[in-house]
């Protein structure tokens, strides 16, 4: 009896137990865990080598003390080896938001009350603060622009209200640089929102290695379009809408007047720099030489650039190195100065991104790197071993690893092993360098290597949390292939039901981004937008993306096919990828559906419209719906202008196709405070969708910009979007 009663207890132990561990490794996700970062992964702060190549520093916030701190770490160890700086030690100031380190690590820029302006641009009250004397001391009462340390740290050079000011830390003094500055007329020392957005870099001025002269440029933009949006606000806050206004070049209008000019601390004299035609100057460097800078300068079609190096004994722009293309000329942060002022370029010239080297005369000096691959990311030059380091995708396109090679092009050296995605930070001396690395089965490692030869020395976080987190939940493969789609092999991610039974027939949702030089296929883990995909997985749904033509990391040729026809070559590529997927015995031909945001957006809206046959459903975020409306310098660097390409702007537009969408299953969001496609794109598209009494399903968020976030923002859209799939496909 006993031995009956032991048995019936232990059998219902075992039910309870095993009952539990498969409900708690079959935890389905939902939009309220992903939007409330219960899936986030572990990240090393963002880290700064110190110039001993044997330290790095972080930034770092004790919330139980309030006490903002830089802290010292050792590379090899990991270990913490002291404080920079504390805001608790700092007598008349409380806290801080961001820091600016000295060239001589013996003074820090200290911001409070940063605020944003656009994508990459901020604001706000700026200190100098001494590590050695524990002094503080304001650089302006307002707020301001880019301080930046003078190399020699005796000044600090900044822009307020459109003008450039150097302030003198040992005096206290302020000299005005330049004095024509003016909102919506004239910049100095800072970009225009063009500029900032396209070319990626806000800060136009630079100082001389010794800090006697500065190069900047200044922005004419009196007689460019201005843009305004409605900002709402929050109820209660006003009865009337406030009014954002600013400068905005659409394609085929009128860019600022930009120009070069040299200022002379010694004489306090400014000179402008004579460089022929041009319409754009994205880049300026110092080099080496005390007396030497380079500019770079593009024609409006952005097919040639030019690299000039200015003599400023002279002021006179020699031509150094012209780079040609048929299509266009990616501008990069590249170029690379070395102690005799011999230079790094990459180029596609070869028809892949690679390596070269140059003469100060622009002569070449040999190609560094060949091969069917691409340079993906250049890290720098170790001037004492003479190697150059750089990420590549020699072992697959959706791959990355870690490289260094002699300037002479011999002895190149794979410093990273795992197959995935392997991205490097080095020390300054090029002694360690941190390696992050993930794949599509495993969140970020960082681990520490040796750069001379890849040697790991130690792991520095690994992310298991995570992966004892997801233990508990039904998730599926990110599967990895390639599908043969118009000639070409493209690459292509796909997420299955957990259950999945290849008897069984399953509707797909097709994401994809499409872009210029755009990777959306990667041998990367999860992203928020994946953990979305495995819900909708959970749910019944096959999630698919296909990389088309004109998306990047296949060669030039792969990449410009799309040149002066945005929307066609990739549209093709989406319809024919869908029809090929459509045929497989577990796919439902007749619920397949595509999202996309920006540029997906645009995408998603033309297959929905040109493809009714194909795609059941489309969701369009934020969409261009004309390429009319977007920027001079993204637009014309693939289509020219409007006037002078009309069919293409044209004939790729969704505004054009309304008449062939059968109304139903479309639909159509963007924030009301987009300062990058605006929503005059979706307004636009919506006033043709009415007139062409096609039914349709909108919705704006107010005061949201491009990214459309903020409090519960994302959790709503989300929601939106996922009944939207639900109803729909």
């Amino acid at each position: 009896m006993k031995s009956s009663r032991a048995f019936i207890y232990f059998l219902y132990v075992f039910l309870t137990y095993s009952s539990t561990l498969l409900y708690a490794q079959n935890k389905e996700i939902t939009l309220e865990e992903i939007w409330g970062g219960e899936f986030s992964q572990e990240r090393m702060q963002s880290l700064q080598s110190l110039k001993d190549g044997k330290s790095y520093i972080v930034q770092d916030y004790d919330a139980a003390s309030q006490d903002m701190k830089v802290e010292i770490y050792s590379y090899k160890t990991g270990e913490k080896t002291g404080t920079l700086v504390s805001s608790k030690s700092i007598l008349g100031l409380d806290m801080f938001q961001t820091f600016q380190l000295s060239t001589d690590e013996t003074q820090l820029i200290l911001g409070t009350e940063v605020e944003s302006i656009f994508r990459r641009s901020s604001q706000g009250i700026y200190y100098v603060y001494d590590l050695s004397s524990k002094s503080l001391s304001k650089i302006d009462e307002g707020k301001i622009q880019s301080p930046t340390f003078s190399p020699k740290g005796g000044k600090v050079a900044y822009v307020k209200n459109n003008n450039i000011y150097s302030y003198f830390i040992s005096t206290g003094e302020t000299t005005q640089i330049t004095s024509d500055g003016k909102k919506n007329e004239v910049i100095n020392g800072v970009t225009d929102w063009v500029y900032e957005e396209e070319f990626a870099f806000v800060r136009a001025f630079e100082w001389s290695p010794n800090g006697n002269q500065m190069a900047f440029l200044r922005f004419d933009e009196s007689e460019v379009a201005e843009f305004s949006m409605d900002l709402y606000g929050t109820y209660g806050q006003s009865l009337y809408p406030s009014q954002d206004v600013f400068k905005y070049p659409k394609a085929g209008e009128d860019n600022a007047k930009v120009s070069l000019h040299l200022f002379d601390f010694e004489g306090n004299s400014t000179s402008k720099i004579d460089l022929g035609e041009y319409e754009y100057l994205p880049r300026l460097k110092w080099t080496a030489d005390e007396n030497l800078f380079s500019v770079q300068s593009l024609n409006r079609y952005q097919n040639e650039l030019k690299v000039y190096l200015v003599d400023t004994k002279t002021n006179e722009a020699k031509l150094t190195l012209t780079e040609k293309d048929t299509a266009y000329v990616d501008v990069t942060n590249d170029l690379t100065f070395l102690n005799n002022n011999s230079f790094i370029w990459t180029s596609e010239k070869d028809g892949w991104k690679h390596i070269y080297h140059y003469a100060q005369d622009g002569s070449l000096i040999n190609q560094v790197t060949s091969g069917a691959w691409e340079v993906t990311k250049f890290y720098g030059f170790d001037d004492r071993s003479g190697r150059i380091y750089f990420q590549s995708t020699e072992n697959g396109s959706v791959n990355r690893d870690v490289y260094s090679v002699l300037a002479n092009a011999k002895n190149k050296l794979r410093l990273t092993t795992k197959t995935g995605t392997n991205r490097a930070d080095f020390s300054a001396d090029f002694t360690y360098f941190v390696n992050t690395f993930t794949n599509t089965a495993t969140p970020a490692v960082y681990t520490l290597h040796k750069a001379s030869n890849g040697e790991i020395l130690r792991e520095i976080k690994d992310n298991k949390a995570l992966l004892n987190t997801l233990e508990a939940y039904n998730l599926s493969d990110k599967e990895l292939s390639t599908i043969e789609v118009n000639g070409n092999e493209l690459n292509m991610w796909m997420i299955k039901p957990p259950n999945f039974n290849p008897e069984n027939e399953y509707p797909i949702l097709m994401f994809q981004y499409s872009g210029p030089g755009s990777q959306s296929v990667s041998n990367s883990f999860f992203g928020t937008n994946d953990y979305w995909y495995q819900m909708l997985a959970q749910q019944g749904y096959i999630v698919a993306c296909v990389d088309g033509r004109g998306t990047g990391y296949k060669g030039r040729d792969f990449k410009k096919v799309t040149q002066k026809e945005l929307g066609k070559y990739e549209l093709e590529d989406q319809i024919s990828a869908a029809k090929l997927l459509g045929e497989k015995p577990f796919i439902n031909k007749d619920r397949i559906g595509i999202w996309g945001w920006s540029y997906g957006g645009f995408m998603s809206s033309n297959a929905i419209f040109q493809a009714n046959d194909v795609f059941k459903a489309a969701i369009a975020v934020a969409p261009v719906t004309s390429w009319r409306f977007y920027d001079t310098v993204y637009t014309e660097r693939y289509m020219t202008t409007p006037q002078e390409n009309a069919a293409g702007y044209d004939e790729n537009s969704p505004i054009t196709h309304v008449d062939e969408f059968n109304s139903g299953n479309y639909l159509l969001v963007h924030g009301s405070a987009d300062d990058n496609v605006h929503v005059q794109n979706t307004m636009q598209l919506i006033e043709a969708l009415v007139q062409a009494n096609k039914q349709f399903e909108w919705r704006i968020y107010p005061d949201k910009n491009h990214g459309i976030y903020g409090g519960n923002t994302r959790l709503h859209l989300y929601t939106l979007m996922t009944n939207f799939i639900k109803e729909k496909l």
